[in-house]
């Protein structure tokens, strides 16, 4: 498995609306390996492939806690099909916004359809964190960070910080 680089904002790709795959194929399968390492890597528990600057719709995603074994979740072409009225607000971060954390307001619970690793059609319900992360996560598909639901104040304060970041790493 490889770790691919992990994309910062600001950047062009993390705006981009990802295209859907036609199948999960050794490619597809091998992707979500690497994205999956990747996560593991940085750490984060969820990681779609516009942040490693590959605009297919694929998500990994694994809430399990450290002390656990791992309990990935890969993603082809998800889609939230329902989401509950009922709305919960937590802190979010992003590993494309290092040490960058908002109160973002999302749906309690969903429902999501994709296509797992093994080229099968999942209807999976979700709550609490791994709701917020799904979300989380297919929002990078459609180029929305979790920055873009904050007011435009704290949304630029953020993206002054991570354009210092840049010029200090560079």
């Amino acid at each position: 498995m490889t770790v691919l680089p992990i994309i910062i904002a600001p950047d062009p790709i993390l705006k981009k609306k990802a295209i859907p795959i036609q199948t999960v194929d050794s490619e597809i399968s091998q992707l979500m390996k690497d994205m999956l390492e990747t996560m593991y890597m940085a750490p984060g528990i969820g990681l779609a492939a516009t942040q490693v600057g590959i605009l297919k719709r694929v998500v990994v995603i694994d809430i399990s806690k450290k002390e656990q074994l791992n309990e990935p979740i890969c993603m082809a072409n998800p889609e939230i099909v329902w989401s509950s009225e009922e709305e919960v607000t937590a802190e979010e971060g992003c590993l494309s916004l290092p040490q960058q954390y908002g109160e973002i307001t999302r749906p309690e619970r969903i429902k999501v359809r994709y296509i797992n690793e093994n080229n099968q059609t999942i209807n999976k319900e979700a709550s609490g964190l791994l709701a917020t992360c799904i979300q989380h996560e297919l929002d990078h598909l459609q180029g929305i960070l979790f920055i873009d639901h904050l007011s435009s104040l704290k949304r630029n304060i953020i993206l002054r910080r991570l354009k210092k970041l840049k010029k200090l790493n560079a």
